[in-house]
């Protein structure tokens, strides 16, 4: 007998929530940066626990909108945790109850009604017991939580005992997804959320959030190498500069981290090539957000 079903992690930026699906997968299919708001899309990892099948969609951080792409981001979340079989709302320890996770909770009190919510307290290393028991008692009297679970999505710590409880939680069904796979987003998007990820790193305060990355082109060579073509999309000529940094020496560095790990993640050799173009008011276009899995319309106001 088989089981397979979704399980919609939510919580703040920088909650832990695509630290915790790598971990549950077992492999980088979410992108992860100190920076909050970096997940775009609902991405979809896939890990199996005995005869169970778990999917997991690492929603976008649940967070006070301002823009557009902000509005389309927080309605992909609530969207994902709709859909889901489990919800899993996870809290940082140190943080405890901030605005941001009340806002959550008074959603979830429409979203969660009724349905198997769990409750994921992380970085259960940062704080003592105490404050973690008296934390965990707090929320589950602002919400009936299903069970609640105290983890280190980075350490590891509680991790074995979360998935094995979802698991047994998974509704009766044939798996939805083939053994070895471990994600359902295309490669094509997986490999412009790691050039986003190293673009991230490098570079600092808004402009990480003023530019998409896009793969326009995937070609298999006769070698089983890959020849992989992503555009780079700023806002301003101004951005444009910087993403180039001196001598070319930023977009090289963020080309070869990005490659590297492309390479280590497919086991062959991949051939990349970034240009950066810029195009304002992209953060207005419809067919930006296709390519980033969102619904322009859930941007409106």
């Amino acid at each position: 007998m088989t089981k397979a079903g979704f399980i919609a992690l939510i919580g703040e930026p920088n909650a832990g929530k695509s630290t915790l699906l790598n971990r549950m997968v077992g492999a980088k299919v979410s992108i992860v940066t100190h920076k909050v708001q970096t997940t775009r899309t609902r991405i979809r990892g896939v890990a199996i626990e005995g005869e169970s099948q778990l999917v997991f969609v690492d929603t976008p951080g649940l967070f006070k909108p301002r823009r557009r792409l902000d509005r389309a981001m927080v309605a992909a979340a609530w969207g994902g945790a709709a859909d889901a079989d489990i919800i899993v709302l996870m809290v940082e320890a140190h943080r405890g109850i901030t605005e941001g996770v009340e806002r959550i909770l008074e959603g979830l009190q429409d979203v969660g009604k009724g349905r198997t919510v769990a409750l994921a307290i992380n970085k259960l290393d940062k704080v003592k017991a105490e404050v973690l028991l008296s934390l965990t008692k707090d929320l589950n009297e602002r919400f009936p939580f299903t069970e609640s679970f105290m983890i280190s999505a980075e350490k590891g710590y509680g991790v074995s005992d979360l998935r094995t409880w979802l698991a047994e939680r998974m509704p009766e069904s044939p798996w939805l997804y083939p053994e070895d796979q471990i994600a359902d987003l295309p490669m094509r998007m997986i490999a412009a959320e790691m050039t986003r990820e190293k673009l991230t790193l490098r570079l600092h305060q808004e402009l990480p959030y003023q530019l998409t990355v896009e793969t326009e082109n995937w070609q298999e060579r006769k070698d089983g190498s890959a020849r992989v073509e992503q555009i780079i999309y700023v806002s301003r000529d101004g951005h444009k500069g910087i993403l180039l940094g001196h001598k070319g020496e930023t977009i090289k560095a963020v080309s070869k981290a990005a490659r590297e790990e492309l390479s280590e993640f497919l086991g062959r050799k991949i051939h990349l090539f970034l240009q950066v173009k810029v195009r304002e008011g992209w953060q207005e276009e419809a067919a930006r957000y296709s390519e980033m899995g969102l619904n322009f319309k859930d941007g409106n106001v």
